[in-house]
């Protein structure tokens, strides 16, 4: 695998790069498609509007989370690198959280239901994070431990993941998430046409991707570290318990009762 996809004199287009593009384009159609399915006043220009502040706020929360992680260790010393996102060092579960606190304004501002803006937003968000891994992928990153398992993958020389791990064949972590990231969009966008109350397929997402991280955070070589616990298994573990004990106490999966 090698990160650059073509390369036409000075202009290269990476694998990484295009496949956010790709998942945002199929998150603002699929979201769009949702919202009109619902009957939500949400136009064409207010999906695309909603689609660049969650990509923004993502992009802020999850570089916070991860300079928050390594501040003592590195940023504190090198604190221009903040800026440096090309550098790498961004984190999913802080993407999360600050692409909601952006979709929560966003809904007070359009008077949405903030709950309805989530639940036709979680299948883009499993299906987005499908393209995501494939491009840590082909870019060597987000990478796995050493395996003697016959999947295992040599990442080439330069490569984050070859320079750490030269000549050794690790877990094609990032291949396990997006197998499981993609089952997940397929169950919601299955669920979403069964009768629920509002909230139920946005917390469904959170457990489903909760205990996927979780698992495949056992597995990864590049974990941010608090102590000695994995900060994604921490984020993870409060996902499937507050999502769990939402569906439960608010009973989700049961159909909304109409108001007279």
């Amino acid at each position: 695998m090698h990160p650059t996809l073509l390369r036409i004199g000075p202009l290269e287009i990476r694998y990484y790069g295009l496949m956010y593009v790709i998942g945002i384009i199929l998150g603002i159609i699929l979201i769009r498609r949702e919202a009109e399915r619902r009957g939500l006043a949400i136009t064409r220009d207010d999906v695309i509007s909603y689609a660049f502040w969650v990509v923004v706020g993502g992009i802020l929360g999850a570089r916070i989370y991860y300079v928050l992680f390594l501040w003592k260790d590195f940023y504190r010393a090198h604190p221009m690198e903040i800026f440096a996102v090309w550098h790498g060092g961004l984190a999913i579960h802080g993407g999360i959280l600050g692409g909601t606190v952006l979709a929560y304004v966003y809904a007070r501002v359009k008077k949405v239901k903030f709950f309805d803006l989530l639940d036709i937003t979680a299948p883009a968000l499993a299906l987005g994070q499908v393209f995501g891994r494939f491009g840590n992928f082909m870019n060597g990153d987000a990478h796995g431990l050493p395996t003697g398992l016959p999947w295992g993958i040599v990442f080439p020389e330069g490569s984050i993941a070859g320079d750490e791990f030269p000549g050794q064949p690790l877990h094609p972590v990032m291949l396990y998430e997006l197998a499981l990231n993609l089952i997940s969009f397929f169950i919601l966008r299955r669920l979403r046409f069964k009768e629920h109350k509002k909230g139920f397929i946005i917390a469904l997402y959170l457990l489903n991707y909760g205990f996927i991280r979780f698992w495949v955070s056992f597995l990864r070589a590049d974990s941010l570290m608090m102590g000695n616990l994995r900060g994604a298994q921490i984020l993870s573990g409060i996902f499937i318990i507050g999502a769990l004990s939402f569906i439960l106490v608010f009973k989700l999966w049961k159909r909304e009762k109409v108001r007279d």
